[in-house]
């Protein structure tokens, strides 16, 4: 990581006040705040990294970065998923660089050293002189690949590479509350949705999803969701918004926009789920490439009982597409904003509609300030 953050860096936004500034530019700018971000945020929290349906079988491993840690998941041999660093013990090469099925063994293209499924050390040829002599005091098992803690919740994979972070069960809690009554085993995924890489930083995407301020102007052609309508979710961590239309409203609905009533729902600090009643969830993947770069990907669920036609599965597909893009171009055009000094203050939030944006912008501060500069 490079020098300490100012000092002051949050003085603006921690003005009491009842109009209030948000995050400073730095936040969304400075290559200083997004190293320290990936250690300080990324690596103390339960980060969600990807999908169960990504690794359906036996000896699937597939690589993914966390907090900037080089991680592997894989699915081992109890047909559980498991996290590791994706490093050989021997020289700290790594292990996997793209998704596939190893079969039994992870195995290290630079000296063939290999892990089990399990991430126990099974080969280190010739690392003693001949094939299988080992050197005094070298252990087998005190050389397996180092786990990573790794939870699932219904498809969805969360690690923590922090050993003192609060149970999953906590971290899920407040997200539980909201699906009461709603049952996540009757549906199943049908359509994935990549995107290119977006000119934007992760928080954008993320404050964009849990405020419904943006709704009625920047989706007038794709929602029928009035604002005036939704409410604000806010528990702690789970930060969102909701909106409960009449079966009047959504039979007025012009055919083709997203009108039925909604949860959109984070847990922070990249989960993202949206759920639309009553047959249809999506969920984004939000995964930071640099201060200014975002990928993102889209998992759409359909409950089982639902058309999963492939005209309707399109039709969906290519709605969300068009949300996504009003939404994108959005957020890049803020990131562009990010940059002129009259932001360097954060600019203000409506008390009113983006009050869960200000609380996810102060986890994301309270996460940062141990990096603060004493000078």
């Amino acid at each position: 990581m490079t020098q300490l953050l100012d000092k002051n860096l949050f003085s603006a936004f921690d003005k009491i006040r009842n109009i209030k500034h948000g995050l400073p530019s730095a936040a969304y700018t400075d290559i200083d705040f997004y190293e320290h971000e990936a250690k300080l945020l990324f690596a103390k929290s339960w980060t969600f990294v990807g999908f169960a349906h990504d690794l359906p079988d036996i000896g699937d491993v597939k690589p993914v970065e966390v907090g900037g840690q080089p991680l592997l998941l894989v699915r081992s041999s109890k047909n559980i998923i498991r996290a590791f660093h994706n490093v050989c013990r021997h020289r700290n090469l790594k292990l996997v660089d793209k998704a596939h099925n190893c079969k039994n063994l992870i195995t290290c293209p630079y000296h063939k050293w290999s892990y089990n499924l399990d991430g126990e050390l099974r080969a280190a040829p010739f690392f003693g002189g001949r094939k299988t002599e080992l050197p005094q005091d070298f252990n087998f098992e005190d050389h397996g690949l180092i786990e990573v803690s790794c939870k699932l919740f219904h498809d969805w994979l969360f690690v923590n590479l922090n050993a003192d972070a609060s149970s999953f069960e906590t971290f899920l809690s407040p997200l539980k509350k909201q699906l009461a009554g709603f049952d996540l085993n009757d549906f199943i995924m049908v359509a994935n949705i990549e995107f290119d890489e977006i000119k934007t930083n992760w928080k954008l995407l993320m404050e964009n999803f849990i405020e419904p301020y943006h709704v009625q102007f920047v989706h007038k052609t794709t929602t029928n969701q009035p604002l005036v309508d939704h409410y604000l979710i806010s528990d702690g961590h789970c930060l969102g918004s909701a909106v409960d239309l009449s079966a009047e409203q959504q039979d007025k609905a012009e055919e083709g926009t997203l009108s039925v009533s909604s949860r959109y729902l984070t847990l922070f600090p990249n989960f993202v789920l949206g759920v639309y009643y009553p047959d249809q969830l999506g969920v984004h993947l939000n995964q930071p490439v640099s201060a200014g770069i975002t990928r993102q990907r889209r998992v759409i669920y359909q409950h089982k009982d639902a058309d999963q036609s492939s005209v309707a599965v399109e039709n969906i597909r290519n709605l969300w597409k068009s949300v996504h893009k009003e939404d994108h171009e959005i957020c890049e055009r803020l990131q562009q904003g990010r940059h002129s000094e009259v932001s360097e203050q954060g600019g203000f939030l409506s008390p009113h509609w983006e009050s869960g944006v200000r609380q996810f912008q102060q986890l994301v501060a309270d996460s940062m300030r141990t990096a603060l500069s004493t000078n």
